[in-house]
């Protein structure tokens, strides 16, 4: 009995004492962290492999394994994760990153593939990879078995939203920048990154959907933005009436995402809407929610009309999750990091990776046969 009161009130009110407030029925969750809850991949200096930049043996997830995308192929999931090794200068986003492989039967135990699937190379895309290389991945697949990977191409100056496609998630082939045609080239040479292509479950399988005739997607760092595209690799994002990039969301003052709102993992097609899973950044002060760290990443949803997918029908006004394990407070990103960026459907539960920290890789489990 005392067992199932404290059960109880760890859901109730989280290891950090904060409330958890119901979720609306169009949103997904609850979400739980296996117990005990720990990384799901950590950073390791035994994996090397060639450097094509330097021409020298690199151990390529050395400083760090995070950020992460997941799939499910072949009855298993498998995440794309964004690695860093300990070249460069000591700070965010001062190391190179490449993107490794791993793979889970059961979610959680995974195996690594030795080596990173995609990386700074000698394939014509060294002005926008080299040096800091391929970051945080996003991933989809099309009904037709082919995979789609969003990430960021960074080269230490400006990055940029990148589109590879590959057949076995191994070799990938890179088309460069996501908007490198739309509008006369105007978004060519902006900072974009972050893009959630929406998809849909069909007979339990998660492929990528088509809204009004068009593949969509959100994308955006500090607010979102859509896009649109005919062949998922030439997008063009949504204007307004000043024909500036169209916010759909963005920071609202006082709030978990006062800072910043970043999109997550895929997003999802439901009877209920177009579901987006984003992280937001919290502001300091009475600027962002006191009740979370500030300058901490938590993790919200919003809900748009699948007519008019710039139209919001319902948004959390509190995050459904939030840093409160020590391995998602420290490391590299100490103010705290639930970073969502991979989301799949996998023997009737849903499994949401994040990066902890900047450092790890997490995992969270929405049991649909408990709701």
């Amino acid at each position: 009995m005392k067992q199932n009161l404290l059960t109880l009130v760890l859901i109730l009110f989280g290891i950090s004492g904060i409330a958890q407030a119901p979720l609306p029925s169009w949103a997904l969750g609850p979400f739980v962290r296996p117990r005990p809850a720990k990384p799901v991949i950590i950073p390791d200096n035994q994996h090397s492999f060639l450097d094509p930049m330097s021409g020298k043996k690199v151990a390529w997830m050395s400083n760090a394994a995070f950020n992460p995308a997941a799939i499910v192929k072949d009855n298993k999931i498998v995440v794309l994760f964004r690695a860093e090794d300990v070249s460069g200068e000591n700070k965010i986003g001062g190391h190179t990153s490449r993107i490794g492989v791993a793979e889970s039967t059961n979610g959680i135990a995974m195996k690594i593939h030795p080596v990173p699937v995609l990386y700074p190379d000698h394939d014509g895309q060294q002005a926008i990879d080299w040096p800091g290389g391929s970051e945080d991945p996003r991933v989809a697949q099309t009904e037709n078995g082919t995979y789609v990977l969003l990430y960021t191409s960074w080269n230490l100056k400006t990055p940029r939203l990148s589109v590879a496609t590959s057949r076995d998630l191994i070799h990938w082939t890179k088309h460069g920048p996501a908007f490198k045609t739309a509008w006369e080239g105007r978004f060519a040479n902006r900072p974009s990154k972050s893009a959630s292509i929406v998809t849909k479950l069909v007979n339990d399988k998660q492929v990528i959907a088509k809204i009004n005739g068009k593949y969509l997607m959100y994308w955006g760092e500090y607010f979102v933005n859509p896009a649109v595209s005919d062949d998922l690799i030439n997008w063009t994002p949504l204007l307004d009436e000043k024909k500036e990039l169209l916010r759909v969301i963005a920071p609202r003052n006082g709030y978990f995402d006062s800072d910043l709102t970043e999109c997550g993992p895929p997003a999802l097609l439901t009877d209920k809407g177009i579901l987006l899973v984003y992280n937001g950044k919290n502001s300091t002060g009475n600027k962002g929610d006191t009740k979370y760290a500030a300058h901490s990443y938590c993790a919200g949803q919003v809900l748009f009309d699948k007519k008019d997918p710039a139209k919001v029908l319902g948004r959390l006004d509190k995050p459904f999750l939030y840093p409160t394990e020590s391995f998602e407070r420290s490391g590299q990103y100490a103010a705290g990091t639930v970073f969502t960026e991979g989301l799949v459907y996998y023997k009737g539960k849903w499994f949401l990776y994040y990066g902890c920290a900047d450092s790890r890789v997490g995992v969270a489990i929405f049991d649909t046969k408990g709701k």
